[in-house]
């Protein structure tokens, strides 16, 4: 029978730690919000004074105004209606406070009119000296009252101008989308449009920009190239960076001289409709880049090209 009951014992040993262990770990809880803990700090200074003697209604409803505050933060810690009890507790608190002060200093006043005869002047005198500083305190926690109403006022204001300017920077975005979508389906209609790691990547055939082994613009380059323009100074005149490539007939410096060539008359067409030359660069990669396989015509024909990157994130 011992040995049973020790084995029991030994069994309930590691049950307890598992159970001590669980509740560990649920006692991580959030942090009170400032407004709670200023709740919490000025009940206890009210209840510790004389709001006990002197305005037992009101402790008693700023107790109550702090229990709901701290039932909702047990339910939600970060929740805005959590705060609002919680300022709501503080307010009581203070107001208890405010009310025992008040009592006290009627207390005082009335004690002072009846000693106003007995005393002789000078007791006279202190005993005006005593009410003018009970006035002078109501004063204070008038002025208090008055200060952390408008405090609460501003906070109400502030909130509401938060969201709205939360609303209008929302509808903004979607604004700035629409516009970057419009202008990405105006682009493709005259051109291979992808976004990439690099930017906004524009290809246009060699074929259709410039005559085989020419660098000047073909007129139907030209209506492509102001399409584009127009559709980029909507944008803003964003920042771009044109590259020539080709294929690998012929000799690879060539092709690196016909491809910046290439490049370079696409952005003095651009500069010349109206986009800003600073914000344009060019490069020629001959066919160091090729996209396809240069063994067939097909292929060497999808080499040449001129990719216009809009908004480039990276170098050359």
């Amino acid at each position: 029978m011992r040995s049973r009951s020790r084995k029991l014992s030994l069994l309930r040993r590691p049950i307890a730690l598992c159970v001590v262990l669980a509740a560990a770990s649920g006692c991580s809880a959030a942090l009170p919000p400032k407004e709670l803990v200023e709740a919490r700090a000025s009940y206890a200074r009210a209840s510790q004074g004389p709001a006990t003697r002197l305005a037992p209604a009101q402790l008693d409803t700023a107790k109550q105004a702090l229990s709901r505050a701290e039932a909702a933060f047990d339910e939600e810690p970060e929740a805005q209606r959590t705060r609002d009890l919680a300022y709501i507790a503080d307010r009581k608190a203070r107001e208890a406070e405010a009310a025992a002060g008040l009592q006290q200093a009627q207390r005082d006043k009335a004690d002072a009119e009846r000693s106003y005869k007995e005393l002789t002047q000078q007791q006279l005198e202190s005993a005006k000296d005593a009410l003018q500083s009970g006035q002078q305190q109501i004063e204070r926690e008038r002025q208090a009252r008055a200060q952390a109403e408008k405090a609460r006022t501003e906070a109400e204001k502030a909130r509401t101008e938060a969201e709205k300017a939360r609303k209008e920077a929302e509808e903004a975005r979607r604004e700035a989308e629409r516009v970057a979508n419009a202008a990405l389906a105006s682009l493709k209609e005259v051109a291979a449009v992808k976004e990439e790691k690099r930017g906004v990547v524009i290809t246009l055939s060699g074929a259709v920009l410039f005559a085989s082994g020419k660098s000047e613009l073909l007129p139907i380059a030209k209506e492509k190239l102001n399409q584009i323009a127009t559709t980029l100074k909507d944008q803003g005149s964003p920042p771009l960076r044109i590259e020539g490539h080709t294929d690998s007939t012929g000799s690879a410096q060539a092709n690196r001289t016909l491809s910046l060539a290439r490049a370079d008359s696409v952005k003095r067409h651009l500069i010349s409709v109206g986009l800003p030359a600073d914000k344009i660069s060019t490069v020629g990669h001959g066919p160091d880049r090729p996209v396809a396989d240069n063994s067939s015509p097909e292929g060497r024909a999808n080499n040449r090209r001129v990719e216009i990157i809009v908004n480039p994130t990276t170098k050359q």
